[in-house]
């Protein structure tokens, strides 16, 4: 990473961070997400500042955003785009939807249907749009921040299918912030609103080069060694009914190479993939009927990457 990118990457983290007070670490895995040509799904509670966040992250790059607000009514042609009869011109013409654009928010995605969740699974992994059977390519880079809450009624919500789950490469829990952390969020917008006052700091193009820089982060055979015993982990566990998939694996090994270089390395350290496990883990499994009535997958995910040892790499990973 030249010295430029690594200063635009530092104010935008700054920026961000600004605005989404005391969520450090969530700061870091949306940018890991997008170096990692990831996805990201956030969960946490109404209020809690999910969709501020991604309109922020959207407003430090200097690419195009849109958003989908999810209710039951929405088709998958909002989504995608349509092909529409002019009476003017008396010809068909393409509309294209929302997903054209750098960064989609999702939002309230568990309130859409699951024909209208499909319409995302071909933009998503391979980064293209079908409409009326002209494939159209999304611009680079593209990312989906899509957020729900955990709680909802039953009325009206869609849980979304584990091959929807498998798309994300993070599940992101906002939480609540600490008392110290309210305060400073009282103070900071008690005057005014930070997020209008964001402007952008890192350009798309920057984004593109080091997105090809990740894929030369190094992954050495110990990392790689660990890495893949707790994916088989998560096959072998009693309260476990799906583990991760071989997608589940590659996305665990991109998103370290990303965080390596996000943390200006060039190799992969076993604490890496260690820090990310969960995120990458927990909405990707299934439990067991045994399993889901004494733990969250979040705890079974937890307590399964605590369980391994973290190998000690002698020097640089090679």
């Amino acid at each position: 990473m030249n010295q430029d990118r690594k200063e635009s990457i530092k104010r935008a983290r700054e920026a961000l961070s600004s605005v989404i007070l005391g969520k450090d670490e969530v700061v870091e895995l949306l940018f890991t997400a997008i170096l990692a040509k990831g996805h990201v799904l956030l969960e946490s509670v109404p209020g809690s500042g999910k969709t501020k966040l991604a309109k922020s992250f959207a407003k430090v790059l200097d690419g195009s955003f849109s958003r989908v607000q999810f209710t039951p009514d929405v088709l998958p042609s909002d989504v995608t785009g349509i092909q529409f009869y002019n009476p003017k011109t008396h010809e068909f013409e393409l509309r294209v939807g929302p997903v054209m654009t750098n960064i989609l928010l999702a939002d309230e995605i568990n309130r859409a249907t699951p024909k209208t969740q499909s319409s995302l699974l071909e933009v998503m992994e391979e980064q293209q749009t079908t409409i009326d059977g002209e494939t159209m390519s999304i611009p680079s880079p593209f990312l989906v921040i899509a957020t729900q809450n955990p709680i909802e009624s039953n009325h009206g919500t869609f849980p979304l299918p584990e091959a929807q789950l498998d798309r994300f490469l993070f599940k992101i829990d906002m939480g609540y912030p600490s008392l110290a952390e309210e305060k400073n969020i009282l103070t900071a917008y008690r005057v005014g609103e930070p997020l209008e006052e964001l402007e952008a700091t890192l350009h798309t193009d920057d984004i593109l080069v080091l997105q090809e820089e990740v894929k030369q982060v190094r992954v050495s055979d110990v990392v790689q060694d660990y890495l893949l015993a707790l994916v088989k982990e998560t096959r072998d566990h009693t309260d476990i009914a799906l583990g991760i998939s071989t997608r589940g694996a590659l996305a665990l090994m991109r998103a370290s190479q990303a965080r390596a270089l996000l943390r200006e390395r060039e190799f992969v350290t076993p604490e890496d993939v260690k820090e990310l496990a969960t995120n990458v883990f927990e909405h990707r499994i299934v439990l067991s009927m045994e399993g889901s009535i004494r733990k969250t997958p979040y705890q079974v995910v937890y307590e399964l990457v605590d369980s391994i040892e973290v190998p000690v790499e002698i020097g640089e990973a090679t």
